[in-house]
């Protein structure tokens, strides 16, 4: 039996809370997604470090992480990434793309990208799912899918426009796209399906000790995880599907 190979692409440098705590933010996400006998592997392209384009057929799938970088910005790193990306979709490998990397992911197909009109969402946030869209399109394997899910944000940027081809599976009273997917192997999420709730509050600490965000934003963000829970089982299991093939899922 042939075991999976991935990689993340990270596209944020470790805080010291979660080397700390996790280990670095490779490790969440191989808690979040990843499974016994895989092989996962590392890139940290926010310092330049990229798989050789010449191994990239070796992989199953890739995972782009979140970033504090604008994926609208023209820094080397972020436009190799660019270039990195259109590759795979060529390839029509595997690409999930979180927070920044849904923005990356979009930019790099041909969609659109900048800051959000409406600022900041920090926090839970309550995403309606397009069934209809969804099923058919990248994720048909799926048994039941949720008409809604909670999902833990953390943006001030937004997808404005998808790429031609791509589909808008999802979205939100505050972000117009909060999931968009490209045939069989590109799916952006706008959420965080690998935060944990301490991290986020970690975030928010930082954010507003740095002046990014007001007191009352990061307080109601707080209030809003100490009053309900994201779906994270589900989260993952859409990542973990999607990324893996697996037939026959459901959410039970």
């Amino acid at each position: 039996m042939k075991v999976g190979r991935y990689a993340v692409l990270l596209a944020a440098r470790d805080s010291e809370f979660v080397e700390k705590v996790y280990g670095g933010y490779f490790n969440v996400f191989i808690a979040a997604f990843g499974e016994e006998g895989e092989r996962w592997d590392l890139f940290r392209v926010v310092d330049d470090e990229f798989p050789d384009m010449s191994e990239l057929y070796k992989y199953d799938g890739f995972v782009i992480s979140g970033s504090p970088y604008d994926a609208y910005g023209n820094d080397y790193w972020i436009l190799k990434l660019c270039f990195l990306l259109q590759t795979l979709d060529a390839m029509e490998k595997k690409v999930l793309g979180i927070c920044f990397g849904h923005q990356v992911l979009c930019r790099s197909l041909g969609g659109k990208v900048g800051k959000a009109c409406s600022g900041w969402d920090i926090g839970l946030r309550t995403v309606k799912v397009v069934k209809d869209l969804w099923v058919p399109s990248s994720l048909e394997e799926l048994d039941e899918m949720p008409s809604s899910l909670s999902i833990i944000e953390c943006h001030q940027d937004e997808v404005f426009e998808v790429p031609m081809g791509a589909q808008v599976v999802a979205f939100s009273e505050k972000t117009g796209v909060e999931m968009f997917v490209i045939g069989q192997h590109i799916l952006g999420i706008q959420g965080h399906p690998e935060y944990t709730r301490n991290i986020l509050y970690n975030i928010i600490d930082r954010l507003l000790d740095n002046n990014s965000i007001q007191r009352d934003i990061a307080e109601k963000a707080k209030f809003g995880l100490e009053t309900a829970e994201p779906d994270r089982k589900s989260w993952e299991k859409i990542c973990r599907d999607f990324l893996k093939r697996r037939q026959n899922s459901s959410f039970s």
